[in-house]
């Protein structure tokens, strides 16, 4: 069964285009004018009014690093890289900011619409991946400091079975998940230098 992907309606959506005056930017603006996007170039770097854009082109010739209000591949939007020299470097420089896709220079009269389309897509699945990751640390993380919650309550002469066992009841006893449990009571052990004692009432 094939899956149709749903073609995503660009007009009215803006374009910054990060070039020095070039005829690259004349024919990129020509092309994004029928799309219905409204386009506007900059140089040497990105205007706040750019952070609002929906895609950014850039020169990956002359491009460099301080040319973006970001960190290196953390754009908040598709990024499409203008490419002209094909030196090793450069594409790898321009990977390094997270080109989403790419045009060759000189731009033709074609091109711009399925950039965009492409870029689009891999910016997206690129920040679902990355929510995913984030999620998988948060639980990884969560589930150490269950582990270390556990060896805290152990520590007090309890067995590892005991110290789970403790540990599903205080989360009960406060309504509240084991890994909220936990987290609260290994923060209340650092801050208390130690479980010793603390939680013999248990």
């Amino acid at each position: 069964m094939k899956v149709r992907l749903h073609i995503p309606d660009l007009s009215k959506l803006r374009v910054a285009i990060l070039h020095r005056p070039h005829t690259t930017v004349q024919s990129l603006r020509r092309q994004c004018k029928p799309i219905g996007l409204e386009a506007f170039d900059c140089w040497p770097e990105l205007p706040p009014k750019a952070l609002a854009a929906d895609f950014v082109f850039f020169d990956a010739d002359m491009g460099y690093d301080a040319q973006f209000p970001w960190k290196s591949g953390e754009a908040p939007m598709p990024m499409i890289a203008l490419i002209g020299s094909e030196a090793p470097g450069r594409i790898e420089w321009s990977l390094s900011q997270g080109a989403d896709a790419q045009i060759l220079k000189p731009v033709g009269d074609g091109g711009v619409f399925s950039a965009l389309l492409i870029a689009r897509r891999a910016f997206e699945v690129r920040q679902t991946m990355r929510n995913e990751i984030n999620v998988l640390r948060g639980r990884l993380s969560q589930r150490q400091t269950v582990v270390q919650a556990v060896t805290l309550l152990a520590a007090t002469g309890r067995s590892e079975d005991e110290a789970y066992a403790l540990l599903r009841h205080l989360a009960m006893s406060r309504r509240e998940t084991i890994e909220e449990a936990a987290h609260r009571l290994v923060h209340d052990a650092q801050n208390e230098g130690g479980l010793h004692g603390q939680f013999n009432e248990y």
